[in-house]
């Protein structure tokens, strides 16, 4: 009889992490426990001092993810009731572009006194929106000049990335810029002190670090330093040699296997993001097939053999989920989250008496009085960027909208336009993929609202005209980055030696959604319509917005001040 193996993925999420326990004979999830970060995410008041953070800022305690970790995989070993000893490996995945600076031994620089007081010195979540400025000037610079990387990523930079965030670090924290040794992605460092060595990935350089093997990695210091000077410095900062998706980054250290409860040695692969790894999770290997990865936001990844630049792409990778293929990324910097703003602010009470009063909550409420009505009944049209625009507008200064209400406008008409403001969204994102020639011949959802929110799932169906197919587990990135540390652990340690092979045990489809045809028609109206409200505030008017949250972050940094 073979003897069991099972491998451990862990990962970390916006507000929590989560570690699941994978049967690598059958991908059975065997136990599976989360944690809350102990300071959650921080976008309000500063800890340390009680000072209020500028508008758009949120960091986390590089601190908590170590803590949460320990407690996680400590646990989840306890709930599988397994033996350690058959853990042959350990992946990971994180959100991205999330940043942590670090010293010379890779301490994180908010660990160490001389700088506890400064929130730069802290992990930028990769939520912070505070670097737009920053970031609409190295796009209008790279546009000037011609610059190719920004062509991998639809031709603009996120705020939420790397340069951004770096560069408004070199600027306004010059002492903590110069102090950072090293300046990694979460995952990353996390890998490295799992470890014992700096060991970087190849998908998060390639994503959100503007890097690109094809027309020679970073982009130049000559345009880096025509930011600002020294900002070039940034390149010492900053990884060069990578790991691809699946490789073993090391062996774990003594240390942390005591620590975790884990042997030591065993393998730990490289990180990855969060949704990257769900690919695998919900065992998508080849080019056609899209993956929503649907959470606080929602992520578009597919694969391709060969490279199309399409507008509005947030990336465009080699080997950045598969190797030996290119892979897309994009995506709706709001969705999850923008229910939940909506829930927790915008409900009356009443709304919430009655739930409680059916025993369900404010969501499932909203939801069963949202799906009574036809398309386009609420009257109400929504503009779906309350945080901001990732897809082909990459402008996280844009912000939602609301066309259409009137005196007789209830909570649920609103719920409504806010799912068909989300579909459309996507139907913008799918549309674009086609247009550029890359064909999307199936769509797979995963996360909380794919299992959560049918009637989400439904109208994203019926307002793309074809079928969402459910990933079962609803820890798909978990699984993922389980399975991920299995390949690095490779099939002599009992692992898999090819992503096909890992993909076998990925989680099975629970339920598809097909396209009620009556409403099809009825959504490609209300699309047209849509689309006319993207284009007005998204190019020809899009000042209107940028100038509202230009005010308002003047009036709250001014408060700040006071």
């Amino acid at each position: 009889m073979a003897v069991a193996t099972y491998a451990i993925g862990v990962d970390f999420g916006t507000e929590a992490c989560r570690a699941i326990v994978v049967d690598l004979s059958d991908g059975n999830e065997v136990g599976v426990v989360s944690l809350a970060y102990p300071h959650g995410v921080v976008d309000d008041l500063f800890p340390e001092d009680g000072s209020k953070l500028p508008r758009d800022w949120a960091i986390q305690y590089p601190s908590d993810y170590l803590t949460v970790l320990e407690h996680c995989v400590q646990g989840v070993l306890v709930q599988a009731e397994i033996d350690p000893a058959s853990v042959i490996s350990l992946g990971l995945d994180a959100t991205a572009c999330t940043l942590i600076p670090v010293d010379a031994h890779d301490t994180a620089l908010a660990d160490l006194a001389p700088y506890a007081s400064n929130p730069h010195a802290y992990a930028k979540l990769w939520k912070d929106h505070s670097s737009q400025p920053q970031a609409s000037r190295i796009n209008a610079a790279a546009l000037e000049r011609g610059e190719k990387f920004v062509d991998y990523y639809g031709g603009k930079i996120s705020s939420e990335w790397v340069l951004a965030k770096t560069l408004k670090l070199a600027e306004e924290a010059p002492e903590i810029f110069a102090a950072a040794e090293r300046i990694y992605e979460c995952g990353d460092w996390l890998v490295s002190t799992l470890v014992g060595e700096e060991t970087r990935s190849a998908a998060v350089a390639g994503y959100k670090a503007s890097y690109q093997a094809e027309i020679g990695g970073y982009p130049t210091a000559d345009f880096l330093e025509g930011l600002f000077p020294g900002f070039a410095d940034v390149l010492g900062k900053l990884g060069w040699d990578f790991l691809v998706p699946g490789q073993r980054a090391g062996g774990l250290t003594a240390q942390w296997a005591q620590r975790l409860g884990l042997p030591p040695g065993i393998a730990v692969g490289a990180s990855n993001m969060d949704a990257q790894v769900a690919m695998l999770g919900a065992g998508i290997s080849k080019p056609g097939e899209m993956l929503l990865v649907m959470g606080t936001s929602v992520c578009n990844l597919m694969l391709a053999d060969e490279r199309e630049f399409v507008p509005g792409v947030a990336g465009l990778v080699s080997d950045g989920i598969v190797p030996g293929y290119w892979a897309y990324e994009t995506g709706q910097a709001g969705v999850g989250d923008t229910f939940g703003w909506y829930v927790r602010n915008m409900v009356p009470a009443e709304y919430v008496e009655r739930a409680n009063a059916e025993s369900k909550s404010v969501y499932e409420l909203l939801e069963e009085m949202a799906a009574r009505m036809q398309p386009g009944e609420s009257g109400v049209m929504a503009l779906d960027w309350f945080n901001g625009n990732r897809a082909t507008l990459m402008d996280s200064h844009l912000s939602g909208l609301l066309v259409g209400m009137t005196l007789q406008t209830k909570p649920e008409h609103i719920y409504r336009a806010l799912i068909e403001g989300s579909a459309f969204g996507q139907r913008i994102i799918v549309e674009a993929f086609r247009d550029a020639g890359v064909p999307v011949t199936r769509l797979v959802a995963c996360g909380g609202l794919a299992s959560r929110a049918p009637l989400l799932i439904q109208t994203l169906a019926d307002v793309l005209g074809m079928e969402i197919e459910v990933s079962r587990s609803e820890q798909t990135p978990a699984l993922g980055a389980a399975l991920h540390g299995a390949l690095a652990a490779g099939s002599a340690e009992g692992g898999f030696a090819y992503f096909g092979d890992a993909s076998r045990i990925a989680s099975p489809i629970a339920v598809t959604y097909a396209p009620n045809k009556s409403r099809v028609k009825q959504f490609d109206e209300l699309f047209a319509l849509y689309r006319r409200l993207y284009e007005q505030f998204g190019n020809e008017e899009r000042a209107m917005m940028h100038s509202l949250r230009a005010h308002a972050s003047q009036v709250s940094n001014n408060k700040t001040k006071e």
